[in-house]
């Protein structure tokens, strides 16, 4: 006879049986369920990569807006937007099935071309280029037919490389190599189009993302300052007069447009800054990469003072600096960089590049005339204690299509948002 308590055991094993079966069908429905998750994710990841791979090729490069189909399938759907940011250029792509969607934003710029990068170029005027002090150039350079000499200047002789230069010496041409005139006609637009601009901001911190629509503030048109102020993202800073930035602010991926900008000693910060007057960079300041500096003069006016961009005392400067003239003017703009400045990356001068001693430019200078003075005198085409080396530029620099060294190649040069 089967004892009462036994039918207790079977329940229980019944009931042990039924819990583990169903944990295993939860187990099963919600291991589906993150695999689907997965292959999805790894499926726009894939998608993602390749409509930014498409924006790289650069086979729809006016192309603002756009939304496709990859493999003609609905659901591998890309979203790509690209622009201009300065003078670089900005994307953004999205890949999305039904509601998931992946995001990247990301600006762009161009590899070098190595058969025109060049350490230096000097416009042939007839005369030679002349080096004195602990001067050092490293790599290929365009100079005037006439050559390069020695001098002694400020008490010293020329202590630098018996073969002055650490590389390849080519003939240069009477004028530079030209900036990328539809770039130029694009900076030029922010100096002459007030459309939709909007008033100044309030707070403490003003961000936009790249997803949305650029935010436009224009600043009063008297003398204006901003300072105690984070500013990041998709924005635009315009200013009709002298606009100062100082220390306390920080930009990041932010453009700024005026007709002069004063940068305060011991700013730092990523942006870059046009204008058509005056920029100066007081000392210590750091423009981290990727940051442009530039002043831009289309009209041939008769002033006794000219442009003039000036970078303080061992300021450091990592990305681009240069000025650009549209008409040849008898007060060429000048470009200032005073003792003990670093650059990393191009310095172009449609006009005067003044160095003092200590300078450092590792990446490339081209400039129509140089400068140096001392207390007592000027010396045109004089390169006195400093030091030229594009060898010391990061195998992963990457140009502006602006200049003439930039190749057709592009790449991503920022990551700037995404999911």
């Amino acid at each position: 006879m089967i004892k009462a308590s036994a039918l207790y055991i079977v329940i229980i094993i019944a009931l042990v049986i039924a819990v583990l079966c169903s944990a295993l069908v939860a187990t099963a429905y919600f291991y589906r369920e993150e695999y689907q998750k997965k292959f999805r994710y790894d499926r726009l990841q894939n998608n993602l990569t390749s409509g930014i791979n498409y924006l790289l090729a650069g086979s729809e490069g006016s192309t603002q807006n756009k939304t496709f189909s990859l493999f003609n399938n609905p659901e591998d759907s890309v979203t790509i937007t690209r622009r201009q940011w300065g003078v670089y250029e900005m994307a953004t792509c999205q890949a999305f099935i039904q509601h998931d969607t992946l995001f990247k934003t990301f600006s762009i710029a161009n590899s070098i071309d190595s058969a025109k990068w060049a350490a230096l170029y000097l416009i042939d005027e007839d005369r030679p280029l002349s080096v004195s002090g602990k001067t050092s150039i490293s790599g290929n350079v365009y100079i005037p037919k006439a050559g390069i000499r020695t001098a002694y200047v400020d008490n010293k002789a020329y202590e630098g490389d018996k073969d002055f230069v650490k590389g390849h010496q080519y003939n240069s041409e009477k004028s530079l190599p030209p900036l990328n005139p539809s770039q130029i006609d694009e900076l030029l637009s922010h100096f002459t189009d007030s459309t939709g601009r909007a008033t100044a901001f309030r707070g403490d911190s003003v961000y936009n993302s790249f997803l949305n629509p650029t935010r436009v503030i224009n600043l009063p048109k008297k003398a204006a300052a901003i300072a105690d102020i984070k500013i990041n993202g998709n924005i635009i800073l315009y200013a009709d007069t002298t606009l100062t930035i100082d220390s306390t602010a920080t930009l990041n991926n932010t453009m700024v447009f005026a007709r002069a900008i004063v940068i305060k000693s011991g700013f730092k910060g990523n942006c870059q800054l046009f204008a058509t007057d005056s920029i100066r960079i007081e000392p210590r300041c750091h423009l981290e990469y990727p940051s442009a500096i530039g002043i831009i003069r289309t009209k041939n006016e008769k002033v006794a003072t000219p442009p003039k961009l000036f970078v303080g005392n061992a300021s450091q400067i990592s990305g681009v600096i240069f000025s650009y003239d549209k008409e040849k003017s008898e007060v060429p703009i000048i470009i200032s960089l005073d003792k003990n400045v670093i650059v990393y990356g191009q310095v172009y001068s449609q006009g005067t590049l003044s160095l003092k001693d200590g300078v450092k430019i590792y990446g490339s200078v081209s400039a129509n005339r140089f400068l140096y003075q001392n207390s007592y005198s000027a010396y045109e085409n004089y390169l006195i204690n400093l030091e030229i080396n594009s060898r010391k530029v990061s195998p992963h620099y990457l140009s502006g299509s602006l200049f003439p060294a930039a190749s057709k190649t592009k790449k991503v040069l920022q990551w700037i948002e995404g999911n």
